[in-house]
């Protein structure tokens, strides 16, 4: 049995953020159904982050909502509202990613929910907190990225802000969000007691820079410097970065500059024989070591460097990456099947438990396909049965 498993969770979240930690307890074995508008659905159905339609929807609703249930209602609605009330009396997580204030206009608030069902826990993501000045604002990536000065960390000196080129934030506030359900699943199996967990978007950015804030903090107030090239980290001294090569690129970690002046044969980088050079004169170090790479191929210098143990690796694009035996190695590539018949290739949960692999051949729900099914295991009342 995976660890979740008899657990049922009713779950009003769409777009990322919700349906990320949703679909890492469904890896863990719940019982996830979603509720969805009629006809829409979640947005992620529609709203295209890329143009690639799988089965008539987004390629990003497929991945993100696999291994789900979806029950069709409208919140608006007396009788739609009853039947999600008979789910919601029976869940042992209920969570959204609304707006402060939307679940209580709709009734499904934490107080309401605790009220039917006392030992419940309660999940919520928003954008910036319950409180404050910026309660109200629209709890988007690109937002966060930007108001939480995590663009200010990529790229080089000169570039600008730079965002990073996923959905980070809603990834982060999903996972936080899971993690805080998880602790409070374990309470209630030990005490009887639920709780509510409270998870914003910028909260989840702002810890995601816990290292580089913490040194910002102790710094005299100081901003972080990205390099003028070669920019991997703004804290980082020489060698840290991207380098291109003769064919490709060559990632450098941390390492000694003389060190890597010998294996190299770039005698330029001798002249750097102190710690701290890495980090005050790292500009010039980054130039040196940029020209020099260029007049090699990624695999002579991997061939040097690696033996040494030089924390380095090739640059790779995802059909290379894919070919490699290290990733096939890793077997994180899983076949899933909706209930029509559509097949599509997604990944696996990067978890293991106990030496074995989560995966699940379930694909992501159509709209509303398990309306009438639910309505026979849980309802008293007729379901919805024309999303």
């Amino acid at each position: 049995m995976k660890p979740l498993e008899d657990y049922l969770v009713v779950d009003f979240s769409q777009f990322l953020s919700g349906p990320s930690a949703a679909l890492r307890l469904a890896d863990f074995g719940a019982r996830v159904i979603k509720i969805e508008r009629p006809e829409t659905g979640d947005i992620c159905r529609h709203l295209y982050t890329s143009n690639v339609i799988m089965n008539g929807e987004s390629s990003v609703f497929h991945a993100i909502n696999r291994n789900k249930e979806s029950f069709a209602a409208d919140l608006k609605n007396d009788a739609d509202r009853a039947r999600v009330w008979e789910l919601v009396r029976r869940a042992d997580v209920v969570m959204h990613n609304y707006r402060p204030g939307v679940m209580e206009r709709l009734g499904f608030d934490y107080d309401s929910v605790r009220a039917q069902n006392p030992t419940v826990v309660y999940g919520e993501i928003s954008g910036y907190g319950p409180d404050g000045p910026w309660r109200d604002k629209p709890g988007q990536d690109l937002l966060l990225q930007s108001v939480s000065g995590l663009t200010w960390l990529s790229g080089n000196e000169g570039s600008g802000p730079v965002p990073m080129g996923l959905s980070i934030v809603d990834m982060l506030a999903g996972a936080h969000l899971a993690q805080g359900l998880l602790a409070c699943l374990l309470r209630r199996s030990l005490r009887g007691e639920g709780g509510l967990v409270q998870v914003s978007m910028l909260e989840s950015a702002i810890d995601f820079q816990f290292e580089t804030l913490t040194t910002f903090f102790n710094d005299g107030g100081q901003l972080p410097q990205r390099t003028r090239h070669n920019s991997a980290h703004a804290y980082l001294g020489a060698p840290y970065g991207i380098y291109q090569t003769q064919n490709g690129y060559l990632a450098l970690a941390m390492g000694s500059i003389p060190k890597l002046g010998e294996l190299l044969g770039c005698p330029a980088l001798l002249n750097y024989p102190e710690p701290k050079q890495a980090f005050e004169q790292r500009d010039d170090i980054k130039a040196t070591l940029a020209q020099h790479l260029r007049t090699a191929t990624t695999e002579a210098w991997l061939a040097v460097l690696e033996p040494a143990d030089i924390w380095c690796a090739n640059v790779l694009t995802w059909d290379k990456l894919l070919q490699h035996e290290g990733f096939r190695g890793l077997d994180m590539v899983q076949t899933v099947q909706m209930t029509d018949g559509y097949q599509y290739q997604t990944t696996r949960c990067p978890i293991r438990l106990d030496g074995e692999l989560l995966t699940s051949p379930i694909g992501s729900p159509q709209l509303g396909q398990d309306n009438a099914r639910l309505q026979r295991e849980f309802m008293t009342t007729n379901a919805r049965q024309d999303a």
